[in-house]
């Protein structure tokens, strides 16, 4: 059932997981979109790390769905790790995986902004094998699987490179949650050439990357869910990603950051550089 499964969805049979997304959200996350009371928001590091009702419920929903379909799987989301931190090691385990966040840019769903999406990753043995990103309030979903590259609402989407001359576009980490060497790392960012911005939604910049918007990311965090949608969407666009100590970004942790991806090899190789100053060990 896994093997058969897994190939199923290698050869791009993935509307049965897109279904699932899709019915999360529409059950969970957008009934409460604007609707949410103040008790059914809490912080939970600080006032950028915001956890709601939808969240829960959603990634509640995703999990008996998606384990549903690949019977044997497992799931890391974001909320249940977060009640138990252990959960995170099944990363590293032999079942495949299902990475989920359910909303990615939370703090833009309190406050009514459109800029969320749901974030879904399946992968085995460290290895992502196909994601899908899913923003309900734009109406876009772009899914991503490997070797078979990126798509978003069905048409195929190229990452491209930047042209020579341009000022890169890169979205970062924010200030606000970053340690002092990973500030001193992003501050090699603010140079001729490039323009840095914070961050809103991770996965939504990993979209804007792919479909060429973007130029590149720099992220100072490695937690799965954020990153794993997003990073298997930009490879398969054509883009490149790499840790500040040139080696791939691993979903399991124990990276070098801060990280970059971006549209194309040489503007990863060229972050990669800029950020190098001021290393640390995930």
């Amino acid at each position: 059932m896994i093997e058969s499964f897994l190939e199923h969805v290698l050869d791009g049979g993935t509307t049965e997981v897109e279904e699932a997304v899709r019915k999360a959200a529409a059950a969970e996350i957008m009934p409460r979109f604007r609707q949410l009371a103040d008790h059914e928001i809490v912080e939970k590091k600080g006032p950028y790390d915001l956890v709601t009702v939808a969240d829960r419920a959603a990634e509640e929903h995703l999990t008996q769905a998606l384990t549903a379909l690949l019977p044997g799987s497992v799931v890391v989301g974001e909320e249940a790790v977060h009640a138990d931190p252990e959960l995170y090691g099944r990363l590293r385990g032999d079942a495949p995986v299902w990475i989920v966040d359910p909303v990615d840019g939370t703090r833009q769903f309190v406050h009514g902004d459109p800029g969320f999406c749901t974030l879904v990753a399946l992968a085995r043995h460290g290895e992502l094998l196909a994601s899908w990103t899913y923003a309900p309030a734009l109406g876009e979903l772009a899914v991503a699987v490997k070797g078979r590259g990126a798509f978003l609402n069905g048409e195929r989407i190229r990452s491209g490179s930047p042209a020579p001359d341009a000022v890169l576009q890169v979205a970062t980490s924010h200030p606000d949650y970053t340690t002092p060497d990973q500030k001193r790392a992003l501050l090699g960012l603010e140079t001729e050439g490039v323009r840095p911005r914070p961050c809103g939604s991770a996965g939504l910049e990993y979209l804007a990357v792919a479909r060429g918007e973007l130029d590149a990311t720099a992220f100072s965090w490695e937690l799965a869910w954020d990153h794993a949608a997003g990073l298997l969407l930009v490879a398969e666009a054509g883009g490149a990603q790499t840790t500040v100590a040139g080696e791939p970004f691993r979903i399991a942790g124990g990276n070098a950051l801060p990280f970059t991806a971006a549209r194309d090899a040489a503007t990863a190789e060229r972050i990669r550089g800029l950020l190098g100053g001021g290393r640390t060990e995930g």
